[in-house]
């Protein structure tokens, strides 16, 4: 009953992070969802900003105490490692659902792109990223990295392995094609204003603050074969020749 469970738990686990994602799209691109980056509930700027910059911190404090190997170890004497990641999923998908409820729009302008090519452009970079951020999710291994690997092969009684890294494309251009996806669609916007600026910069420096992290960890685990990838390949801004 036990692995039943864990099984409905990931699954709803997975499915609560694919709804906040989905809004996360149209948050960032103020489409479709009733509150965006600038389109919810005003305040004076001064509070809207602080307010913003408390629910970016809480967001980048859960997500990177969490991620860590050593909170992970400790954590798991409390949850069962089959449903780690799933928790790890669902705690962050709760916060950034939180963040996406109680964001306050700063309104005022920083740019405004009024010409039809230029907004196109823009608005064709917007989706690139978040098409980059998908793509390069199936290229490593999607349903191990939001957790529906773990519980599938504990309800099946199969012992858990870690997937092996392949270099495969987009990570044989660059060793962070997610993050990348993530930042260009933070700031590809026609119409960019303080708010949106201040979450685009402080999700950007999370995000390297992130890459240090990660990659701190992936050195660990990996050793030299890693530590060589990183020499071969740029972190974020692709060369136009591979290094051999």
């Amino acid at each position: 009953m036990k692995r039943y469970l864990a099984l409905i738990y990931g699954f709803f686990a997975y499915l609560f992070f694919l709804a906040v994602f989905l809004y996360a799209i149209g948050f960032a691109g103020n489409l479709w969802v009733p509150k965006s980056l600038d389109r919810n509930e005003t305040a004076p700027a001064a509070g809207a900003f602080w307010m913003d910059m408390l629910l970016l911190a809480l967001f980048g404090v859960q997500h990177s105490v969490m991620a860590r190997p050593g909170f992970k170890k400790r954590w798991t004497r409390i949850i069962a490692k089959p449903v780690e990641r799933s928790t790890f999923v669902l705690i962050s998908s709760l916060v950034l659902a939180l963040l996406f409820w109680q964001w306050r729009p700063i309104p005022a302008v920083i740019w405004q792109i009024a010409d039809p090519a230029g907004r196109m452009l823009l608005w064709g970079l917007f989706w690139f990223g978040w098409l980059l951020m998908i793509y390069s999710s199936f290229s490593i291994d999607h349903f191990d990295l939001f957790g529906l690997r773990q519980v599938l092969r504990y309800c099946r009684g199969i012992p858990y392995t870690r997937v092996n890294f392949k270099e495969s494309f987009p990570y044989s251009r660059v060793r962070h094609p997610m993050m990348l996806g993530f930042i260009i669609a933070f700031w590809a916007t026609p119409e960019m204003t303080a708010g949106h600026m201040l979450f685009a910069f402080w999700t950007t420096a999370y995000i390297l603050l992130g890459i240090f992290l990660e990659e701190r960890d992936l050195s660990g685990f990996l050793g030299a074969d890693y530590r060589k990838y990183r020499k071969r390949v740029p972190m974020l801004i692709p060369r136009w020749r591979k290094k051999p």
